[in-house]
């Protein structure tokens, strides 16, 4: 494995779901920590304040959300199964027969999702799609004592049990949580390359806590950043699979980076956009353009602090996010790598005053 194939491994194997982000803020704060002045809101968002910054430079944020899609357990049952909440958006039918880990204050525990078998069902039910309110997680206890004498509380947090692997062909990854923990990638190795060449504008890391129930890191962080600029790093989502029109989604693995011109909750600030697509140009790198009518990122709390800041979401398309497992392709993380670095070289006091001009 080359170094950022580790970076992503460890970032996502790390677990945090929404409001337990512990583990992956320990690892981007052993990565960021060397590059600049750490800080931390009141919730658990983790700043980094690039070194070497122009003081009089504009404020620049580069944001990416550190939690993962999860689950959190409601009620144990008498019999020892657990009644789970989702954490962020999950799809019924992505959760069947899936192993899970059940963080516990005595460790981890696995465990499977389950629900009542097929034989048992009638007829009429076995081609209908089992919702999560029958589903359950088992650990493999018979009774509600061994659950607790296990460690599980109500209340714990519950993460997919999925491994960080190299595919076919060694240009694509499979893990869990590429959304977002490859725009936490991207912010490491950001700041990175910023650090050994300080671009004209003073540049703020957020690693955010919470964005899948609610944005909520988002909106901390920025009231302590105060930027003028910002660019989300994010996943995106690959229209490449089977079922998907031309017109539903273009996008595709191993074509380039992803720059979204739509979101449910922001429109990204056109100047900040067409920088973006002129950056990518003049690169040579490669640059779709994407729309997400059902979804939105951190940028939405983001670009609507104070009287408004310019922002712009940047990312990697990945197949299969909110699910146990994505996939993303190297060429596209190397195109956004560059393209965020690039950008926020050219967002010097002249250039960030015109994007709102």
């Amino acid at each position: 494995m080359d170094r950022t194939e580790k970076l992503l491994q460890e970032l996502t194997e790390a677990h945090g779901a929404p409001g337990h982000e512990a583990e992956v803020r320990a690892a981007m704060r052993r990565r960021l920590g060397p590059l600049g002045t750490l800080s931390q809101d009141r919730i658990g968002s983790l700043i980094c304040a690039l070194r070497g910054r122009k003081k009089a430079g504009p404020r620049v944020m580069l944001a990416a959300h550190m939690d993962e899609i999860g689950f959190m357990v409601r009620l144990v049952t008498e019999d020892g199964f657990l009644r789970f909440l989702p954490l962020g958006g999950w799809f019924d039918q992505v959760l069947l027969g899936q192993r899970v880990l059940v963080k516990t204050h005595r460790g981890d525990i696995p465990g499977v999702i389950g629900s009542k078998p097929p034989h048992l069902l009638p007829q009429e039910e076995r081609g209908k799609v089992v919702e999560k309110k029958n589903m359950y997680i088992d650990i493999g206890a018979t009774s509600k004592k061994e659950v607790e004498e296990a460690g599980v509380r109500v209340g714990d947090p519950v993460v997919p049990d999925s491994r960080f692997a190299v595919l076919t062909g060694g240009r694509t990854y499979l893990a869990k949580a590429f959304d977002d923990r490859v725009g936490c990638a991207l912010l490491v190795e950001a700041l990175e390359a910023l650090a050994r060449r300080a671009p004209p504008c003073a540049v703020f890391g957020a690693a955010t806590v919470m964005e899948e129930v609610g944005l909520r890191g988002a909106k901390t962080s920025v009231d302590l950043v105060d930027p003028d600029a910002a660019v989300i790093l994010e996943s995106g989502i690959a229209g490449d699979v089977p079922g998907i029109k031309p017109e539903e989604s273009s996008t595709r693995l191993g074509r380039g980076a992803e720059l979204l011109f739509y979101d449910r909750d922001m429109i990204p600030n056109l100047k900040l956009r067409d920088l973006v697509i002129d950056t990518a140009r003049k690169l040579g790198v490669p640059l779709q353009l994407s729309a997400i009518e059902g979804g939105a990122t951190d940028g939405a709390r983001i670009h609507l602090h104070k009287g408004g800041v310019p922002a712009v979401v940047l990312g990697v398309p990945a197949r299969h996010i909110h699910s146990h497992t994505s996939i993303i392709h190297r060429a596209d993380y190397d195109a956004a790598l560059k393209i965020a670095v690039a950008v926020v070289r050219r967002l010097d006091a002249a250039t960030v005053a015109g994007l709102t001009k």
